[in-house]
């Protein structure tokens, strides 16, 4: 006999255009059996952990550029099961390349069992002796976007000075880590002094500031940076960039990861120094993950090098039990997460 379950998952009520809150959102219920026909490519996976991610809310508006532009960014409809990134065990497969037991990991749901049919983006997960979790933020996107972001995009040199802002974040702290190893000088910035005593005490950051509480960005950064920038990694646009680009050497390289001060305010928009840009000969690049995947196994051979002497630190924010999400979701915003946040929706 197959069993049936309540599976219970997060859906937005109507399109978010602003600031998230908590009755944007809904907990939605459907009755599921935990069985899938045999050769039907069908699978059913109970969720584990899931990422929360900013670049969510670009998906929940009405209109986004981005929803155009990538197909992680497609646009989501009110009621819709929202996928995301996260670890989860197979209970039932009809897909002979995944059997019951497997753990997987890849694009699931924001609920306690995702139903995966046609091409889904899916693979077996061997955890190397790590914790599950490390998958869904240092061994995952996470990590490979920092990872992606500062080698293939900024291609650093020793030495250089490099600027990252949201450091607090889920790959601005992993960024500072990786450019710290390979020996640049690191600055980062985040929204409160806990933030900014934890990158200096406990990552190791060469400097860190309270963007808050500065009230002249271009003369804060030409104080940290008096020779200054070789790379600005970009985690928020707005007013930090424009102040970056004032502030970049001549061959400066801008990674542009998430505009998240822009995410939530329409009327925001970075307007750099196009004369600065032209006559320092500043590359500013957008990037997205997707389009590193060839580097992958480079990429998690180094990460797991770095684990496992210690030359990394792992730091997440776990919220737990589906109805968190949410509320974990709306707390992006606000910059209450440090590291990586994610939800734990079920033990194995």
């Amino acid at each position: 006999m197959s069993m049936e379950v309540t599976n219970n998952y997060i859906a937005i009520k109507s399109h978010i255009d602003g600031n998230p809150k908590e009755s944007d959102f809904e907990i939605k219920s459907d009755p599921l059996v935990l069985s899938v026909e045999p050769n039907s490519n069908e699978i059913i996976v109970k969720n584990l952990y899931v990422s929360i991610d900013p670049y969510q809310l670009n998906r929940m508006k009405s209109f986004s550029s981005s929803q155009k532009a990538s197909s992680y960014a497609v646009a989501l409809a009110p009621g819709q099961v929202i996928d995301a990134y996260g670890v989860g065990k197979v209970v039932a497969s009809g897909n002979p390349e995944f059997e019951k037991g497997d753990l997987v990991v890849g694009l699931i749901t924001w609920g306690e069992y995702s139903v995966l049919k046609g091409e889904y983006m899916l693979r077996k997960l061997d955890p190397l002796g790590f914790p599950l979790s490390y998958h869904v933020g240092m061994l995952g996107f996470s990590g490979l976007t920092a990872y992606a972001g500062f080698f293939e995009i900024c291609k650093p040199k020793k030495g250089e000075n490099v600027f990252v802002s949201a450091a607090c974040g889920s790959v601005g702290n992993l960024v500072g880590q990786f450019a710290k190893l390979f020996g640049c000088h690191v600055v980062g910035c985040a929204g409160s002094k806990k933030k900014v005593a934890f990158l200096k005490e406990k990552l190791g950051f060469h400097d860190a500031f309270n963007y808050k509480e500065e009230t002249d960005l271009k003369a804060t950064l030409k104080r940290y940076f008096p020779d200054g920038i070789d790379i600005y990694f970009d985690n928020v646009g707005a007013e930090m960039l424009e102040a970056a680009v004032a502030n970049m050497k001549i061959f400066g390289r801008v990674a542009v990861c998430g505009v998240i001060s822009e995410y939530t305010d329409a009327g925001k928009r970075a307007a750099p120094d196009m004369m600065d840009v032209m006559y320092k000969r500043i590359t500013i690049r957008g990037f997205l993950v997707g389009d590193h995947f060839n580097i992958h196994s480079d990429f998690i051979s180094t990460t797991v090098d770095h684990l496992q002497t210690g030359n990394i630190q792992v730091i997440e924010d776990i919220s737990t039990g589906l109805e968190s999400i949410p509320l974990a979701f709306i707390g992006l915003f606000r910059g209450d997460n440090i590291g990586k946040k994610m939800v734990k929706i079920a033990d194995e």
